[in-house]
């Protein structure tokens, strides 16, 4: 794909709690620039012996032993398009599902970031680490219901946030932009703070004046460099009748990035108890590499999935058996199953799981709102595990199955976690 460059090469931008400009970018559009590129490799002819089922839904890892991670897996069951479950047999399981950003009813997650494959895992037996670091997006356009990312090389390329009394008071009075900005109390940084400490300010500020959202101010900025360096975010401002430059734009934190997940090695492999589980690896967000440590600084993820998907697919390539040497493994047992005829309670469950964890699990924790988060999960976890012992499975009731298991490890994860570091905050341990 084409990165952004210009007579001395490459353009970089600088992005939040980082010293210096050092991220390649495609205008405001790089995540969906890479899609692309993604999307056009993966078409080529010469991708011979790729398939791709779209709108299949993987259910569960088969283990070569059931209850016995050490024995390796040998495959996944498959909730196919037509609601029937496939087997399909594998020597190497590579879990690339994303995070869970749907527990959260502020996300900038897709609808699909459902924690499957951490959920997985963890019934397969894998090591679950660092489920309490959940990153939160500071930037994220309000009145939206599925809130768009406003990129953090705004605020590098000058962009300063403001409550709204504050903006308000800075046309009025003038004077340096920055001086205005809330940030200045939280970070000498400002507005190119680290994430959690300028999504938690901003919490802090919404939470003292009422607002629904603070503001991010362009007015200062050259209009055109602005337009030209986000043309994306430009034409999403003008579907919702605001200028970028003369407008400020609304915004608010939203759920954004799992800094936790699978617990692997340098090569991707899942581990149980520090020895690798044969077979299953995990890349991307649903991983833990460790290389982020309590935060994660902005695109850092991107370079992380390069590295391991690389590392990943060579050692798969090199030690993964032929699959014509597996064993037979059974197919999914459907008997006795009845189809799931109400979807309403599901949807109910799925509204208080993210009600819940919005509100007890979020950007800031206490002990008694974490010990009351893990007695509602309970409850839905044993409601729930009723319902899919006796029903066929659907795509919303494994999701919702998925994103009960991830409220679980994180409420856990965050119960254990006895000091604030990170993402991690708990107003009972300052």
């Amino acid at each position: 794909m084409g990165f952004d460059s210009g007579i001395d090469g490459y353009h970089k931008a600088r992005e939040g709690g980082h010293s210096e400009a050092r991220i390649l970018h495609a205008k405001d559009r790089t995540g969906a620039e890479i899609e692309g590129a993604l999307e056009a490799a993966t078409s080529e002819k010469g991708m011979m012996g790729l398939v791709i089922k779209e709108d299949w839904m993987a259910i569960d890892i088969i283990q070569k032993k059931h209850g016995d991670p050490l024995s390796g897996v040998c495959g996944i069951w498959c909730l196919k398009s037509d609601g029937l479950v496939e087997t399909i047999r594998g020597s190497a399981v590579i879990l690339a599902t994303g995070g869970c950003g749907m527990l959260y009813n502020s996300t900038t997650n897709p609808t699909i970031a459902t924690g499957d494959g951490v959920a997985m895992a963890s019934r397969c037996g894998a090591d679950i680490r660092d489920m309490e670091f959940i990153q939160f997006h500071p930037t994220a356009l309000e009145g939206q219901e599925r809130p768009f990312l406003i990129t953090e090389a705004m605020r590098g390329h000058g962009a300063v946030l403001m409550t709204v009394e504050d903006h308000i008071r800075w046309r009025k009075e003038g004077g340096s932009v920055a001086d205005w900005s809330y940030m200045k109390k939280y970070s000498p940084m400002g507005s190119l703070g680290t994430r959690d400490v300028v999504a938690r300010a901003t919490d802090a500020e919404l939470k003292m004046s009422g607002e629904s959202h603070v503001l991010l101010v362009t007015e200062h900025l050259d209009v055109n460099s602005l337009r030209d360096s986000f043309p994306t975010i430009c034409e999403r401002l003008e579907e919702q009748g605001l200028s970028l430059g003369p407008d400020p734009i609304p915004v608010r934190p939203a759920a954004h990035y799992l800094v936790g997940g699978i617990s692997v090695d340098r090569f991707g492999r899942s581990l149980k108890d520090g020895e690798v589980i044969p077979g299953l690896y995990a890349i991307g967000e649903t991983a833990c590499t460790g290389l982020h440590g309590a935060n994660r600084l902005a695109s850092n993820s991107l370079l992380e999935a390069v590295v391991f998907a690389e590392r990943c697919s060579e050692h798969v390539s090199e030690f993964a058996p032929e699959v014509n040497k597996i064993e037979h493994i059974p197919d999914w047992r459907a008997e006795g199953l009845s189809e799931l005829i109400e979807h309403a309670p599901l949807g109910t469950d799925l509204l208080a799981l993210r009600n819940m964890m919005t509100r007890d699990v979020g950007l800031v924790k206490s002990d008694s709102r974490l010990m009351r988060a893990r007695r509602r999960v309970s409850h839905l976890e044993d409601e729930l595990e009723n319902i899919w012992r006796g029903s066929l499975p659907t795509r919303e009731l494994v999701e919702l199955r998925n994103l009960i298991i991830c409220a679980g490890l994180i409420i856990e994860s965050s119960i254990k976690r006895r000091e604030n570091v990170g993402l991690h905050y708990n107003i009972d341990l300052e």
